[in-house]
Formats: structure tokens, C-alpha cells, sequence
């Protein structure tokens, strides 16, 4: 346990940060499950714009490498496409 009481005030901010980071990835985590299980087109392409924006929140703010983000962010949108293709003209 911590003695010094800069070491008592860094155990509760990791506390805090990890609460509120894990809040995040099951935010996105969830839009990653909805994105794949809409019935929709249009829905598909929406939360799929959502979801996006979400994780490049999270690679902005460092909470997920940027290269994981982008890898997440090509599947979910090969997976739309393969769903969903777009309309022969």
C-alpha cells in the first residue's frame, strides 16, 4: 500500500482513470457488436460512421494504438460492404 500521500493521491486517479477508460472501450466495443449485427443498410452505414468516429476518439486520446484503430475500422467496413453491397448501376 502506498505510504506517501502523492502515492495515496496517484492510486486514486489510476482508480478513476481506469473506471473511465473502461467505460470507453465497452462503449466502443458495444458499437463494434451493433455495427455487425444491424439488419439495415442504411443502419449499417450509420453506425458504422459512429462507431468510426468512436475509435478515432479513442486513438486521439491514446487509449487504443492507432494501428489497432485503423485495423478495426478496415474490417468493420469490409464486413459492411460484403453485407451490404452497394447497387449495381
Amino acid at each position: 500500500m502506498a505510504n506517501l500521500k502523492s502515492s495515496k493521491k496517484d492510486v486514486r486517479r489510476t482508480k478513476t482513470r481506469t473506471v473511465r477508460n473502461q467505460d470507453r472501450i465497452t462503449r466502443i466495443d458495444t458499437a463494434i457488436r451493433t455495427v455487425r449485427s444491424v439488419a439495415t443498410a442504411e443502419e449499417a452505414h450509420k453506425t458504422f460512421k459512429e462507431c468510426s468516429a468512436l475509435l478515432d476518439r479513442a486513438a486521439k486520446a491514446g487509449l487504443i494504438h492507432w494501428r489497432t484503430v485503423s485495423r478495426k475500422k478496415s474490417r468493420l467496413a469490409r464486413f459492411v460492404s460484403a453485407k451490404f453491397p452497394p447497387a449495381k448501376k
